[in-house]
């Protein structure tokens, strides 16, 4: 199981406004961030829910590129919920919200590339 994952971005803060629009409708918001004073290099900024940042973008070393990070959801309305935010947060569509049945019957999944060329998914596994 995984605890936590970063990313490295070419702007931050325009990643960190992309990820505050495209995450909210996930309840997955801003937790924490974190200066290059006090990690003695670069700045990171963590996203999570109930406190805990799980996903992480920061400015240290080569920006990410081509990596493929899936959001778990409850509902099929929250993912057209974050399609439609990632959409507008600057995203580009990599695959509008529907069934993807090849994976599994009730796989219902979303996919926007993200402003570093990242392939930013949310899915939900339930039979909604």
């Amino acid at each position: 199981m995984l605890d936590h994952i970063g990313l490295c971005s070419a702007d931050l803060p325009r990643s960190k406004a992309f990820f505050l629009q495209a995450l909210a409708p996930l309840g997955i918001g801003l937790v924490m961030e974190v200066t290059a004073e006090q990690t003695g290099k670069h700045d990171h900024v963590g996203f999570g829910s109930n406190g805990k940042p799980f996903f992480w973008i920061g400015n240290g070393g080569s920006p990410s590129h081509g990596v493929h990070v899936a959001f778990a959801c409850g509902s099929r309305a929250e993912v057209d919920a974050f399609h439609a935010a990632a959409l507008a947060a600057g995203g580009r569509d990599n695959g509008a919200p529907g069934l993807r049945p090849w994976y599994h019957p009730h796989y219902y999944g979303a996919f926007v590339i993200c402003p570093d060329g990242n392939n930013i998914e949310a899915v939900c596994h339930r039979p909604d």
